[in-house]
């Protein structure tokens, strides 16, 4: 496992507090709620007074990546004496809708993501007015502070991008395709740029339907038929390597596979070497530093990073990696 040097030492400290946390004491994409008052994973919750916190992020229907952030914010508010609550939509005008709801409903903390910074800003600006503090994660973090949010986890979504790129130069390819699984999505954007600027070769973004799986798999099929001379593409989401590598199978390409996040299955094609390498941003840290974070702020005043984005990765992950990471994935935790 390889982290890039700009992340190294954020990824060092999110690490530490996450042990230092632990010590002191569902389905993606579904427009639900979940309460989480499971405390299997050991030990008592914490002995401070009940509070309530709720999540709003992006996540399309069926989007795996969020079960994994929901599993890391499951397993924090069990310990820390959290009512856990979620929603979720990919279209950012339903997402600002069930932000002002939360707000409505006097949450003790919000979790958000900023992926349509603009179609969300005033509902986060409704809760900052209403006194609830507010942690930004995974995307639209460059955002976050102006948006009035106490601190922000995830990666840097053009640091990871950039890693990609140089990753793909020293591997020798020549022409990578990357695929945007939802428009107007700044994060992906932001990858997809970071891959061109440091790639030696040329990239081209293809946007694609990705919430409809089969339709996204026969465009990337249609443009590897077209262009026989792209060698790389990059997935900006696990589920979409899949489907790259259905598409690549059936328009008879030689080009390498590689992708952003990481569950089961991608670890899976890793040992099968179906993809060549994955970016790693710690989804499951993301979701329980931001409960973590909410709640020392909540009870001690405490403000994770400072103020200051605390950065989950990027790291990239090969075959090399897949003895470690098959039973962390297995668990669901990464």
């Amino acid at each position: 496992m390889r982290t890039t040097r700009t992340a190294a030492a954020a990824l060092l400290t999110a690490v530490a507090l996450t042990v230092t946390a632990a010590g002191c004491s569902s389905s993606g994409g579904k427009d639900s709620e979940n309460d989480t008052t499971d405390t299997s994973g050991g030990g008592k919750p914490a002995a401070t007074p009940r509070m309530t916190l709720a999540m709003v992020t992006h996540s399309g229907e069926g989007d795996t990546f969020w079960d994994i952030v929901q599993s890391g914010a499951k397993t924090a508010a069990a310990k820390d004496n959290v009512e856990f609550l979620y929603a979720a939509n990919k279209e950012g005008k339903e997402q600002a809708a069930l932000i002002d709801s939360y707000v409505a409903k006097k949450v003790d903390g919000l979790i958000v993501t900023l992926a349509k910074p603009e179609a969300v800003k005033a509902s986060v600006a409704k809760a900052v007015a209403a006194g609830i503090p507010v942690v930004t994660i995974n995307s639209g973090g460059q955002h976050s502070k102006a948006f009035g949010a106490i601190s922000h986890i995830g990666q840097d979504e053009a640091v990871a991008g950039e890693a990609v790129g140089e990753e793909l130069t020293a591997r020798g390819r020549k022409k990578a395709l990357c695929v945007i699984h939802e428009q107007g999505n700044v994060s992906l954007e932001e990858r997809c740029a970071g891959v061109k600027k440091t790639f030696k070769g040329t990239v081209e973004n293809l946007n694609v339907e990705g919430t409809n799986m089969p339709a996204a798999t026969s465009s990337i099929e249609a443009k590897l038929q077209s262009a026989k001379d792209i060698d790389a593409v990059v997935t900006l989401g696990a589920p979409f390597a899949a489907a790259s590598v259905k598409a690549k199978q059936s328009a008879g390409s030689t080009a390498e596979i590689n992708t952003f996040d990481l569950n089961a299955a991608v670890v899976a094609q890793l040992k099968a070497k179906q993809i060549g390498f994955a970016v790693d941003q710690q989804p499951y840290l993301q979701g329980y530093l931001a409960v973590d974070g909410l709640w020392l702020h909540k009870d001690n005043l405490n403000i994770v990073g400072g103020g200051k984005p605390v950065l989950t990765g990027p790291a990239l992950v090969t075959e090399k990696d897949v003895p470690v990471l098959e039973e962390l994935t297995g668990r669901g935790t990464r």
